[in-house]
């Protein structure tokens, strides 16, 4: 983990993990650790833990806890894990952001309360009590497309200034440009579209969170080490392999299914399925992520 002044310095490749789970549906640890193993092999900086690939609704609030204890001791301080928190009362919220501290993360984050549309004042207040609750680097989750919420830069100022541990956000909405205005206000604004990985760096995002790179990470590796080296050629190479991937991951079957069996393909081990309500994949998508994974060199044996 890199640290500056003190402090944790939070940047880099961070893949959205996902929870892998039992044919009986139930979380299956020892193939979450060889996920989180994996791509720690292959030099990302961090993860986000439980968050949407993750199925993060979908889980019981004592199987986030236990999420966040494994990937706190899987990573052994290799590297930075970001919990996701977030739930339908602060109450729920601040208890997870206490126990993810615990466990040992080193960062929380969450998606503001949604549903019954709540007001600026009521998100910040939100986001106190849930920062203080685990007195860690919280970062919020922009996720306008699943949340009807659009953190703008006016929110989120109002969250900086309100929360003392407001560490910045991940930004998953279109409005792209937010990227570097979140960034002059001294945020890390991490990317959520691994697509646009490279374009986010060069208008100042801290680095990238999103599913895809759970499957391939080096890839994504490869875009921010070369960006960091002035390789812009080197950068735009590695961005266009990774956007082969997801047309692969993101383009056959449903999400976070697609996603779970592509990690296993490469992991070489079962991931199962995402949680009903949402779909499994059919015998020909599996067969066809298979096929597309195969096709771009990625099911090789020594990987």
């Amino acid at each position: 983990m890199e640290e500056r002044d003190g402090m944790t310095e939070f940047r880099g490749v961070y893949p959205a993990i996902v929870t892998p789970m039992t044919e009986e549906g139930s979380l299956n640890e020892e193939a979450l650790r060889q996920v989180l193993e994996f791509n720690i092999q292959r030099g990302v900086h961090g993860f986000w833990v439980a968050g949407g690939t993750g199925e993060s609704v979908l889980l019981t609030e004592e199987e986030n806890n236990k999420i966040s204890e494994i990937c706190a001791d899987q990573g052994q301080g290799r590297v930075n894990n970001i919990m996701h928190v977030g739930a339908n009362t602060t109450v729920q919220a601040a208890r997870q952001a206490e126990y993810a501290a615990r466990a040992g993360v080193q960062a929380i984050c969450a998606v503001p309360p949604f549903f019954y549309g709540a007001s600026d004042e009521a998100i910040v207040e939100y986001y106190r009590v849930v920062g203080a609750a685990a007195d860690l680097p919280l970062f919020a989750y922009n996720l306008p497309g699943a949340t009807g919420i659009d953190i703008s830069p006016t929110l989120m100022q109002k969250i900086k200034d309100g929360v003392p541990q407001a560490a910045g956000l991940k930004h998953s909405s279109t409005l792209f440009a937010n990227i570097g205005v979140f960034a002059e206000m001294g945020l890390s604004c991490f990317i959520g579209m691994s697509g646009l990985m490279l374009p986010g760096l060069t208008i100042g995002a801290c680095g990238m969170i999103d599913g895809p790179p759970c499957v391939a990470p080096e890839f994504w590796v490869k875009i921010f080490d070369a960006f960091n080296k002035g390789d812009v050629e080197g950068a735009r190479e590695a961005q266009r392999r990774a956007n082969a991937v997801i047309e692969v991951v993101v383009g056959i079957g449903s999400f976070p299914s697609s996603v779970k069996y592509a990690a296993g393909l490469r992991v070489g081990i079962d991931c199962g399925s995402a949680r009903p309500p949402l779909s499994p994949l059919t015998d020909d998508e599996r067969l066809q992520i298979h096929n597309g994974l195969d096709r771009l060199g990625l099911l090789k044996q020594d990987d």
